[in-house]
């Protein structure tokens, strides 16, 4: 994964790609929000030709910004990666789904979205990137210019190791309109689904709610003279090494969109434009050879194998959401202040 951004002089956006290993990974799509912004995810319908894609890409900028994928697309192009088309090895088609949210105008300058160049930036990152490297998280990538509510938004990560031994990681750029936090407590709705946390002291969540309505009022202000009232979109991958067929990670995009609304409320509005992508590389076998039937599921082994990747996938986005909440860092954008959770509250 890689991400590149551009931040001042008008800039409060980004993009990150998703680079899947050479010969590309089983991928699909679940778009359940009612404004979104996509390029290509018509291709990854399981009755389609195209079975392997060779990136993903996410990015800020809202339609204008999908124009990042075709720097992507070139890129793959001059690896000589993509889809067959000619007898030479470089006839090839990448094909590159991409899915944008909206931040257009928040560093001031309403044409100052992400472009080609920033798009082929980051596959150049992703590219650099070693497996297990560190992942850069929050105002960051799609994150820069991302608000959840009235929160800094951003990238977050999180994965797991299953009985199995396969892996489930999700990747998040969070940009919701609805929130992120119960309003009673200030506690994040997606830590309500994971171990008891102590909730915040009172006093700590009065004086937060006082400087967010203080941020709010700025913000109403100022977007009311530049853009207009805020948009939004959260996007998500969830990727496994267990091998998928198209169907089932079709099923798993659209299973990990439970995870997205454990942790953001309400979530799919008409002003969201939510889509989760699955990718699958396939390296390890769904199910272990030679055996039909898992009497802990008491039924076949192929779907209580795939039972597991899905509960898993809704698991890691809820916890991938908190993560980008957590390392997002506040903003004093054109739009107003968009302050972080650790800012106002603390560490989660």
């Amino acid at each position: 994964m890689g991400h590149a951004q551009r931040i001042g002089d008008g800039y409060l956006t980004g993009t990150t790609v998703v680079l899947a290993p050479v010969g590309g990974a089983v991928a699909a799509v679940d778009v359940r929000g009612g404004g979104p912004g996509t390029r290509e995810t018509d291709a990854l319908d399981p009755r389609n030709l195209v079975q392997r894609v060779e990136a993903l890409v996410l990015t800020g900028g809202s339609a204008f910004g999908l124009d990042a994928a075709s720097g992507v697309v070139a890129w793959l192009e001059d690896q000589g990666r993509g889809f067959r088309v000619g007898p030479d090895p470089a006839q090839v088609v990448p094909v590159v789904p991409a899915a944008a949210l909206f931040d257009l105008g928040r560093g001031g300058n309403w044409r100052a979205r992400p472009d080609a160049a920033l798009g082929r930036t980051a596959a150049d990152a992703a590219a650099g990137t070693e497996p297990g490297a560190p992942v850069a998280r929050g105002n960051t990538g799609a994150g820069t210019g991302a608000v959840a509510g009235d929160l800094k938004g951003g990238i977050g990560t999180a994965s797991a190791v299953l009985p199995s031994g396969a892996t489930v990681a999700a990747l998040a750029a969070v940009n919701a309109a609805g929130s992120v936090t119960d309003p009673r407590t200030g506690a994040l709705y997606g830590q309500l689904y994971e171990e008891p946390t102590a909730l915040p002291p009172e006093e700590v969540h009065t004086a937060a709610l006082r400087r967010l309505a203080e941020a709010r009022e700025t913000s109403l202000a100022r977007s009311a003279a530049s853009v207009g009232p805020p948009l939004n979109t959260t996007l998500a991958v969830v990727a496994t090494d267990a091998a998928l067929t198209r169907a089932q990670a079709h099923k798993l995009a659209g299973t990990a969109h439970d995870g997205l609304a454990r942790a953001i409320r309400p979530v799919h509005l008409l002003s969201d434009g939510d889509t989760v992508f699955a990718l699958s590389t396939a390296t390890r076998p769904l199910t272990p050879d030679g055996s039909p039937a898992d009497p802990a599921f008491g039924i076949h082994a192929e779907a209580g194998a795939l039972n597991e990747i899905l509960g898993a996938g809704a698991d890691v986005l809820t916890r991938a959401i908190v993560n980008a909440i957590d390392s997002a860092e506040t903003v004093r954008g054109h739009g107003g202040v968009f302050p972080s959770y650790r800012d106002l509250y603390g560490t989660p």
